[in-house]
C-alpha cells in the first residue's frame, strides 16, 4: 500500500493510458453485441492485424527513431489511419466470410460464437506461420517471436512536483478521448448512427422503416474495427512491440471492460476501460506486477456476480433512436 501512496500519480497515469487502449478495443465488442447480440471473439485478432499494419508502415518509413514534437503527432495520425483502415477492412471481411452466411441461414447464436472462436484461431496461426515470416523476413519457426519497432523519443512534458508525465502517455490518453468523443457524436447525430441505434433497438421495425440491415452490420464491424486499429497504433506508441497473439490477453481485458461498463453501451466501454486500467495498475502497486492480470479477471468475476448489466447498465438497444 505504501508503494501506491508513494507512486500514486505515475500508477494513475499508466492506468489511464492502459485503460484508454482497453476502452477503444471495448467499443468493437460493445457495438457488435448491441446490434447482433454476438460476442465477436475474433476482435482481438482484428487488433493484432492493426498492430502489424502500423509496424509495416513504420518499416516503410525506414523505421524513424526518436521522433518528437509535431513530427510525432503527424506520424501518429498516419499510423492511426493505417491501423484503422487495416483493422476496419479486416473486420468487414471477417463479417462477410464468417458471420453473414450464418446470419442469412438463420443459424443460432452458438454457431456464430463458434465461428468467431474459429476465426480467431485461424487468424493467429495465419499470421504466426505465414504473414509475419513473409512480411518481416523471418524464418517460419521465428514467426511467433515479438516484432519490435522504436519510433518515439520519450520525454517528460508536464511536471507536477516530483511527478513527470511523458509524451507517449499523454498522447495515448488524449488521442483515445478524441476518438471516443467523435464516435459518440457520430452514433448520436448522424443518419448512419441513428440506423445503428434503430437496428440495435428493433431490427424488424428498422427494416420496415427502410433501414438496410446488411449495410448497418457492415458499418458496425467497420467502425468497431477502426477503433481497434487506432488502439493498435496507440499500443505500438506505448509498448513498441507486437506478436501474433498480442490481442489474446488484451482482447479478454477489453471484453472485461465492456462488461464492466455495461456491454452494448458505448459510454460504458469508456468508463469500463478506464476503471479496469486503474484497477490493474493499483493492484500491481499493492500486490506486485505479477498480480496485475489476476486483478483484471477478478473484476470480471465480481461484476458478473453482483452487477451483470455493468455500471451504466443501459445498452445500445435501449438508447433513444
Amino acid at each position: 500500500m505504501n508503494n501506491l501512496f508513494d507512486q500514486f500519480w505515475p500508477y494513475t497515469i499508466d492506468g489511464l493510458a492502459l485503460g484508454a487502449i482497453y476502452a477503444l478495443m471495448a467499443l468493437g465488442y460493445t457495438m457488435v453485441y448491441g446490434v447482433l447480440r454476438l460476442i465477436n471473439f475474433a476482435h482481438s485478432e482484428i487488433f493484432m492485424i492493426g498492430t502489424f499494419a502500423v509496424l509495416g508502415m513504420l518499416h516503410l518509413f525506414g523505421m524513424p527513431s526518436n521522433v518528437s514534437g509535431i513530427a510525432l503527432i503527424g506520424l501518429l495520425v498516419v499510423l492511426a489511419v493505417t491501423g484503422a483502415v487495416a483493422s476496419g477492412g479486416s473486420a468487414v471481411i471477417l463479417e462477410y466470410v464468417a458471420y453473414r452466411p450464418l446470419r442469412r441461414k438463420g443459424a443460432s447464436r452458438l454457431a456464430a460464437l463458434i465461428s468467431a472462436i474459429g476465426a480467431s484461431l485461424f487468424l493467429q496461426q495465419l499470421f504466426a506461420r505465414l504473414v509475419i515470416p513473409w512480411a518481416f523476413g523471418l524464418p517460419k519457426e521465428k514467426g511467433a517471436l515479438p516484432v519490435q519497432g522504436h519510433f518515439v523519443q520519450h520525454s517528460n512534458v508536464i511536471h507536477i512536483g516530483s511527478f513527470e508525465l511523458s509524451n507517449d502517455r499523454l498522447i495515448v490518453i488524449v488521442a483515445a478521448i478524441v476518438m471516443m468523443v467523435l464516435l459518440d457524436i457520430f452514433v448520436e447525430r448522424t443518419k448512419l448512427g441513428r440506423g445503428i441505434r434503430a437496428t440495435a433497438q428493433d431490427p424488424e421495425t428498422a427494416v420496415l422503416m427502410g433501414v438496410n440491415i446488411d449495410r448497418i452490420v457492415t458499418a458496425t464491424f467497420a467502425i468497431g474495427g477502426a477503433m481497434a486499429g487506432v488502439a493498435a497504433a496507440l499500443y505500438m506508441l506505448r509498448f513498441e512491440e507486437t506478436r501474433y497473439d498480442v490481442g489474446f490477453l488484451l482482447g479478454i481485458k477489453a471484453f472485461t471492460a465492456a462488461v464492466l461498463g455495461g456491454i452494448g453501451n458505448l459510454r460504458g466501454a469508456l468508463v469500463g476501460g478506464v476503471l479496469l486500467g486503474l484497477f490493474e495498475m493499483y493492484g500491481a502497486a499493492i500486490f506486485g506486477s505479477e498480480w496485475q492480470n489476476v486483478v483484471a479477471f477478478s473484476v470480471l468475476v465480481l461484476v458478473l456476480m453482483f452487477r451483470p448489466t455493468g455500471i451504466l447498465g443501459e445498452s445500445l438497444q435501449q438508447a433513444r433512436a
